[in-house]
C-alpha cells in the first residue's frame, strides 16, 4: 500500500511541476483576464463532471468489488453523455455558463468524465501502474500540447488553451480505454448479480449521495470563482485562480493517499481494519500537508511577480496565506471522507460538503464584496476548516476513537521510515 501511495504521489508531483510551469506560461501568454476566463470555463465543465460522478465517480470502485465490471462500465459510459447534457442545460438556464463557450464546456465535461471513469475502473482492478500512467499522460500531454499550440501554431488565446485540454484528455481516454479493455473481456472470478436493473438501482442510490457529495465539495472549491467574477471581473478571478492552483498543489498528497485508502477500505467489512488504515493515512497525510504548505508559504512575493509570473499578480502570496489553513484542513478531510465513502456511510461525507457549501456562501457573500479576492480566499478557508471539524467529530464517535489517537506517535514514524525509501537508515 505504501509503495502504491509513494508512486502515486511521485507521479502527481511530476504533473504538479508541469502545471506550475503552465501557470507561469499562461500568465505571460493569456494574462490575468485570460486565465480568469479559462478558469471559469474549466470550473463550469468540472461542475458537470462532478454531477456525472453519480455513476462515473467513487460509485465505480465501490461496486466493482461487488459485481461484474460490465455492470459498472455501461451505466458509467452512458451517464457520461447524459449527465453532461443535463448538467450543462441546467447551468445554461441558470445563466452561469460563459457566453459563447457552451459547446466547449459540454465537450470537456464528456471527455473528462470518460477519462475519470476509466481511471477509477483501473484503480478498482488494482492496476495502479496504468492508473498513474493515465494521469501522467494528462499532465505531460497538456504541457506539450499547449507549448505547441501557443508557440508553434500561434494560438495564444483561451481557445488555444481549451483545445489543448480537449486534445490531451481525448488521448488519455483512448489510452485508458485500451488498457481497460482486457478487463472487460475477462469473465472469470467476477461476481455476477441476479439482475442488472437491481444493480443499476443500487448504483444510483449510492451514486446520488456520491454525486451530491462531490457536487457540493466542487462548489465549495470553485463557487467563489463565480461570486468573485460578478463582483470583481475576470482579472480578480485570474489572480485567485493562480494562487489557488499553487496552494492546491499540496492536495496531490491527500488525493493519492485517499484514492488508495478508499480502495483498501471498500475491499473489507472489518471495521477495525478500516479504522486502522484510515488513522495511519490521516496522520501521514496531514503531517506531509503541513510541511509542504509551510514551504510554499515561505516563498516571497517578489519571486512570483519578478520572475515566475508578472506584476499583474501582485498580492498572490497574500492569497496563498489566506488559503493555507483551509488547504491543509480540506486535504486532511478527504482522508476521513474516503473512510465514510469506502465503508458505505457516504452520507456523512455529503453532510460535510453541504456544511462547507453553506458556510462558503454565507462567508463569501459577506467577505467578497468587502475584501474582494482576499475575502474569497478567507471564505474558502473557513468552509474547509469547518468541514474537517464535522468529519472528525463523526469519525471519532462512530469508531470510538480518542482525539489523542489522531496525533502522530513514534510507532507511526518507525512505520513510515520502514516503508519510505529515503527515510530508511543506511
Amino acid at each position: 500500500m505504501f509503495k502504491d501511495i509513494l508512486k502515486t504521489v511521485a507521479v502527481r508531483y511530476v504533473v504538479a511541476f508541469l502545471n506550475f510551469l503552465l501557470i507561469i506560461i499562461n500568465s505571460k501568454v493569456l494574462g490575468r483576464d485570460g486565465i480568469g476566463m479559462g478558469g471559469v470555463i474549466y470550473a463550469s465543465a468540472n461542475i458537470a463532471v462532478i454531477f456525472n460522478s453519480i455513476l462515473c465517480g467513487n460509485t465505480i470502485v465501490y461496486f466493482m468489488n461487488r459485481y461484474n465490471l460490465r455492470y459498472v462500465f455501461f451505466p458509467a459510459y452512458i451517464w457520461a453523455f447524459a449527465g453532461s447534457v443535463i448538467a450543462c442545460s441546467v447551468m445554461y438556464l441558470a445563466g452561469i455558463l460563459p457566453e459563447g463557450y457552451e459547446p466547449a464546456v459540454l465537450g470537456l465535461a464528456v471527455v473528462i468524465s470518460l477519462v475519470t471513469a476509466n481511471t477509477l475502473m483501473l484503480l478498482g482492478k488494482d492496476d495502479i501502474k496504468r492508473f498513474n500512467l493515465t494521469f501522467l499522460l494528462q499532465g505531460v500531454g497538456l504541457f506539450l500540447a499547449l507549448l505547441f499550440i501557443y508557440f508553434s501554431a500561434g494560438f495564444k488565446n483561451v481557445t488555444g488553451y481549451l483545445t489543448g485540454i480537449f486534445i490531451t484528455n481525448s488521448i488519455a481516454f483512448l489510452y485508458s480505454f485500451i488498457r481497460l479493455f482486457p478487463y472487460l473481456s475477462r469473465k472469470k472470478n467476477e461476481p455476477v448479480a441476479s439482475s442488472f436493473l437491481r444493480v443499476l438501482r443500487e448504483m444510483f442510490l449510492y451514486g446520488i449521495w456520491s454525486g451530491l457529495d462531490n457536487l457540493a465539495e466542487g462548489l465549495v472549491n470553485r463557487l467563489n470563482y463565480f461570486l468573485l467574477q460578478r463582483a470583481g471581473g475576470y482579472g480578480q478571478v485570474g489572480l485567485l485562480d493562480s494562487g489557488t492552483k499553487i496552494s492546491e498543489s499540496v492536495w496531490h498528497i491527500s488525493n493519492s493517499t485517499s484514492y488508495i485508502e478508499y480502495n483498501e477500505v471498500s475491499k473489507t467489512s472489518d471495521k477495525k481494519a478500516q479504522k486502522q488504515v484510515t488513522l495511519r493515512l490521516f496522520k501521514l497525510t496531514y503531517c506531509a500537508l503541513l510541511l509542504v504548505m509551510a514551504l510554499i508559504v515561505c516563498i516571497p512575493e517578489w519571486i512570483y511577480t519578478d520572475y515566475l509570473l508578472t506584476t499583474e499578480f501582485v498580492g498572490i502570496r497574500k492569497i496563498i496565506l489566506c488559503l493555507s489553513i483551509g488547504i491543509v484542513t480540506l486535504g486532511a478531510n478527504r482522508v476521513i471522507c474516503h473512510y465514510f465513502i469506502g465503508s458505505g456511510n457516504i452520507r456523512y461525507s455529503a453532510y460535510s460538503s453541504f456544511l462547507g457549501l453553506a458556510l462558503l456562501l454565507g462567508a463569501g457573500l459577506f467577505l467578497i464584496p468587502a475584501y474582494g479576492v482576499f475575502g474569497a480566499a478567507i471564505a474558502s478557508s473557513i468552509a474547509y476548516s469547518t468541514m474537517l471539524i464535522f468529519s472528525l467529530s463523526v469519525f471519532l464517535r462512530q469508531t470510538h476513537t480518542s482525539f489523542t489517537e489522531l496525533l502522530p506517535t513514534s510507532d507511526d514514524w518507525t512505520l513510515a521510515r520502514s516503508k519510505i525509501p529515503f527515510l530508511r537508515r543506511k
